[in-house]
């Protein structure tokens, strides 16, 4: 990186970044509350509070939010008649999924072969880090040109959608000019990225029965309507035989323009086995950014240890669909329950419930933000331009943010590269990423400001 004061600022604060992403990691800030204790969510929550009002940061609240969690705002004031930047983050996380297979402890951060392990690291405790280290550095570095807040929240992860109520709710208190949603990431280590595009996403749970009860495999099965094999069937209905997501009603056949991304490369970062056949038809960036995509995330059976000789007299799924720009994730999810009825056999009882739901996000790219922040990325990433991707994920807040605000400009940045390996075990952070998000953000925030 380019020697400048406040690259070198943030390069002296890396060792207590890192201290603080350790504090931060600690919490077991799961949102959900049947897994984990609440406590664990209040105390990142207090611990994000202090920290801002540790900056100087006015108005700080931890917000209760619909959902029965909390976000976490705080104010920093900037020269008068300034432009305000809303900095988003959120300090939930993905459950650890099974401990033991991580390396080293999911909530015990760990420097190992360069990188920092431990769940949120990179998604996204480690965005709330950044944010940190960018003030920091414009503070030692002639101050903060900007009125700048912050909105940390506790429910990113569940998609139960507190903070996007409590926004609508409140429509003052995020108003901004610009926002920058720190939850995206880089398309690979080193080259900088602004994501324009999220995919929607929604959530239906399908239940089906056939029987009052269990029965003898052995004395009814054959004849017997087996609960289980239904679901298998309406779930196997929801993919073509290539792999790819057929739901009645939903075309799959939307291109991406912009960058693409290498069959071989998607491979690699998606650590597929070999031997393994990728899904579906098109580009890899087809598939991932610019088409819907059905995920089973869960079935309700018997496991296979202690299983007995039975036909089930009723089973379930979560299932949810990724839709892409221009798809209304509200409209998906009546097409995919709608489906799921459709398609399930023998007369079997079915029913459906939508449980969590966000819509899809296109940035405007052409708005002077971003001609601010790939003049920021330029010197933080020297030699490299800034790339535009799109993103499989979901940001429910961001169209949330869009609609309350038609005027803001959104840009979506952040530490989620494909080796940070969010939402899977042994999630991590690289600290060189970390360092140069933070380094581009603060020039952002100065070129902003000037322009």
């Amino acid at each position: 990186m380019s020697s400048n004061p406040v690259a070198e600022t943030v390069a002296a604060l890396l060792p207590r970044a890192q201290a603080e992403l350790a504090e931060l990691v600690a919490f077991k800030s799961v949102a959900d509350f049947a897994q984990f204790p609440k406590s664990e969510s209040e105390g990142a929550a207090n611990w994000v509070a202090d920290a801002l009002r540790a900056e100087d940061f006015v108005d700080v609240a931890v917000l209760d939010t619909p959902d029965g969690t909390q976000s976490v705002y705080g104010y920093l004031p900037g020269p008068e008649g300034a432009k305000t930047v809303l900095l988003y983050a959120h300090y939930d996380v993905q459950p650890p999924l099974d401990e033991a297979a991580w390396t080293t402890p999911p909530f015990e951060l760990t420097e190992r072969d360069g990188r920092w392990y431990g769940r949120g690291a990179a998604d996204c405790k480690g965005g709330v880090i950044m944010h940190l280290l960018a003030l920091r550095a414009l503070k030692a570095n002639g101050g903060v040109p900007v009125h700048v807040k912050v909105i940390a929240e506790g429910s990113e992860e569940m998609g139960t959608g507190g903070l996007e109520r409590y926004a609508e709710q409140h429509p003052e208190l995020l108003e901004a000019d610009t926002i920058i949603i720190g939850d995206a990431g880089n398309f690979r280590v080193g080259l900088p990225t602004v994501t324009t595009t999220l995919r929607g996403m929604t959530l239906v749970r399908v239940q089906i029965d056939t029987l009052q009860g269990n029965l003898h495999s052995g004395q009814f099965g054959g004849a017997a309507p087996d609960a289980l094999a239904a679901l298998i069937r309406v779930l196997d209905s929801l993919r073509a035989a290539d792999g790819s997501t057929t739901v009645d009603g939903l075309a799959p056949e939307a291109g991406w323009e912009g960058l693409e991304y290498d069959e071989e490369q998607f491979r690699k970062d998606a650590k597929v086995l070999d031997g393994v056949e990728l899904i579906g038809d098109g580009s890899v960036a087809d598939r991932i950014w610019a088409r819907p995509a059905v995920t089973v995330l869960g079935i309700d059976c018997p496991p296979v240890v202690g299983a007995t000789p039975s036909v089930q007299a009723g089973a379930r799924a979560l299932v949810s669909l990724r839709v892409p720009p221009g798809v209304d994730a509200a409209e998906a999810s009546k097409l995919l329950q709608a489906h799921l009825e459709a398609h399930t056999p023998w007369g079997a009882r079915v029913s459906t419930e939508p449980v969590g739901q966000g819509q899809p996000f296109r940035a405007d790219t052409s708005s002077p933000a971003y001609q601010a922040m790939a003049e920021a990325m330029a010197v933080a990433y020297p030699g490299e331009t800034m790339q535009y991707a799109g993103q499989g994920g979901s940001i429910p807040l961001c169209n949330t943010l869009a609609s309350l605000y038609p005027q803001a400009e959104i840009l979506l940045i952040g530490l989620s590269e494909p080796e940070a390996q969010i939402h899977a075990v042994d999630e991590s952070v690289s600290p060189e990423e970390l360092e140069r998000l933070s380094v581009a953000e603060a020039l952002f925030l100065r070129n902003y400001a000037a322009g």
